[in-house]
């Protein structure tokens, strides 16, 4: 039987999120629409450029119920709707009841993380930070577009 789309991201997160998390004894954890999107388009039968649909998914009710979690921030534009994108998540103190995957159920080769450390936590910050200047700077033609607008000789775009 196949998964419909919502279905494929749910377990991508619940395998390569929620399991990891619970695996190291993690209370909190964080996913990242742009990696869930790369996840699900590995897949030849998912459609491409559905950041939309990663992102309703990882703020669903159903994904939270499902596995136990409750939303604690998110991260990215006000719309919500980007690749930038990242939902934080803990776990409900009464998340007992939530469905673990079994080992059968775990992807081969994937190994469980430790808590993320304080340079990988500012590798992802400047990676996000960077994003948003690609975007920017690609809004004004380009770099020297960019620097003509922010030198203020650009009235126009101003």
């Amino acid at each position: 039987m196949s998964l419909g789309q919502s279905d494929r991201v749910r377990e991508i997160v619940r395998l390569d999120y929620v399991a990891k998390a619970l695996a190291s004894g993690k209370k909190r954890f964080q996913v990242s629409a742009r990696e869930v999107l790369h996840k699900a388009e590995e897949d030849p039968n998912f459609p491409r450029a559905r950041t939309p649909l990663i992102c309703n998914v990882l703020q669903s009710k159903k994904l939270l119920e499902e596995n136990g979690l409750e939303i604690e921030q998110i991260e990215g534009p006000p719309k919500r709707q980007s690749r930038r994108v990242v939902v934080h998540y803990a776990f409900r103190k009464d998340s007992a009841g939530a469905r673990i995957p079994t080992e059968a159920e775990s992807v081969p080769g994937v190994t469980v993380e430790p808590e993320e450390s304080p340079e990988e936590r500012a590798f992802r910050l400047t990676e996000t930070i960077r994003g948003l200047m690609k975007d920017e700077i690609a809004a004004h033609g380009g770099a020297e577009g960019y620097f003509r607008w922010v030198r203020g000789e650009d009235e126009e775009a101003a």
